[in-house]
Order: C-alpha cells, then structure tokens, then sequence
C-alpha cells in the first residue's frame, strides 16, 4: 500500500548529484523489501557509468544499511554517508557516548562513536543526532535519535550536510520524475508493461535534463520540469515563412534565450 492508502509499485532509481541525470533504474513490485538486492543496484549503477568515470561517493537511505554495501564501499574507495537503524546494538553504542562529548545542533545535540555490525569487516563512523522527544501513554521516549553511518572524514555536521543533500539531488529528482513526467499512475495492471513505461518515463527525464543542462545556462539547472513548461515551453511563438527561410517569432524579451538555446543545440548535436 502506498502513502495514499492505495496499492502501488516500489522502483528503485540512482541519480548522479552533479546533473541530476538517472545513472539506474529498477521497476520493482510494490510488496518487494526495500532493503532487497541494493548492493546489486550499485553495482549495475556503476556499470552504467561513462567510460573513465566511476562512483566515487554513496549515500542511501536506511534500506542500504547492511554490511555488504559497506563492505563494498571500503574495498572499493567509495565514500559513503547511509541512514543507520536503532536496532540493540546501536542503542549499546550509543549509551557509551559521554555527557560532555554531545554538542548543540541546531534543534538537539550531535555526537558520534565507533561502531561496526556482525558481517562488516571494517568498523566505521555512527553519526548520532538526539532531539528531545515528547512521550506519549504508548511510547515512552525521551529521545528520538537521528543515525548516520559513514566512512567519510569531514566533521560531524559536515557529513549530515552532505547526506542531506540526498533531498534535493534524489528525493526532488524522484518527484520530478513522478509528477512531472507521468510516473504517478501506471497505465496497466500488467507488470512487465508498466515497467516499459517506467523506462520510457526514465529516459525522457534523461533527455530533458540533458537538453536544460545543454542549451541553459546554471539559473535554469534546479527547475522542474513543471517550471520548465511554463517558463519556457509554453511560450507562445509564431512560425514565419519569409524570402524561403523559416523564422519563429518570440517576444523580444526571449528572443537572446532562445537563440543562445538553438546556438547550444547545434553545437551539442
């Protein structure tokens, strides 16, 4: 069941933070864990990488808390910032932290010890964030904690940061994807079909984000397609046949943006 209380599908997608480009995608069934195969998703992200280039820096949500995509992060280099699980033994560790090494951070306290799980080989950083919590007759708290695991070398505050990041490079690339390019509903109840129109949706995310990247200039980088469209592809315009040459007629406040656009197409293709 999904958030809205109806069945859905659960894909899993990679995108690249530089552009925002989907680097992997998987069409999954809705009741598949979310935990499922994430070490083969990296992997097959990491076979889809231009030639010369490769992953050099990880960060997942809670369902890649396992240790063998931390395994596989230190063999390979690949630095990593993922959610952690309050599971016992992160509670043990967390009780070992001392009063005087929390520090403010902005609405409760950060700190951070070492930790390391049953099937990792190498033991990495447990980035702690503590927020005062108010209990209920149910659920008796005092806190609620925050984890982040990491190899990373940046202080505390910096690898949140970082990991954070996630929400704009990742989580908004999904809504955009979803919203703003059809991916809300599928078309069928056949699976294998809606994962072809999961790919189709795919790649023409792939294809606009490049066309942005490509032909606009930085200030137009962040937008959603949704933006886009009224911005720019709704424009309205007039196609003028003159002296056997074809011209578009635009307002004359847009008439540099999209010469520099067809400009930037010609010399990309």
């Amino acid at each position: 069941m999904t958030y809205k209380g109806h069945k859905g599908y659960m894909p899993m997608v990679g995108h690249l933070a530089e552009n925002g480009l989907v680097v992997g995608d998987e069409f999954r069934e809705g009741n598949e864990s979310p935990v499922s195969r994430n070490l083969e998703f990296l992997k097959s992200c990491e076979r889809q990488m231009p030639k010369g280039k490769k992953i050099k820096a990880f960060r997942a949500d809670s369902a890649a808390y396992q240790g063998k995509v931390i395994n596989y992060c230190h063999e390979k280099g690949i630095a990593y910032a993922i959610g952690g699980d309050l599971d016992e033994a992160v509670k043990k560790a967390i009780s070992t932290i001392k009063a005087d090494e929390w520090t403010s951070y902005k609405n409760g306290f950060i700190s951070e010890t070492v930790h390391c799980m049953n099937k990792t080989k190498k033991a990495f950083r447990l980035i702690v964030i503590r927020r005062p919590f108010q209990g209920n007759l149910f659920i008796n708290e005092e806190y609620r904690y925050t984890l982040i695991v990491t190899n990373r070398h940046e202080s505390a505050e910096e690898v949140v940061k970082w990991y954070n990041q996630r929400g704009e490079c990742s989580e908004n690339r999904i809504k955009d994807l979803k919203i703003g390019f059809g991916m809300e509903r599928m078309p069928c109840g056949e699976f294998k079909a809606n994962a072809v129109f999961f790919r189709i949706g795919i790649l023409a995310y792939n294809i606009g984000r490049l066309f942005v990247r490509s032909t606009l200039d930085e200030s137009w980088h962040r937008h959603q397609v949704q933006t886009l469209r009224w911005k720019l592809y709704g424009t309205a315009g007039k196609i003028v046949f003159h002296g056997r040459c074809v011209y578009l007629k635009v307002s004359r406040k847009l008439q540099k943006l999209f010469a520099r656009m067809r400009l930037r197409s010609w010399e990309f293709s």
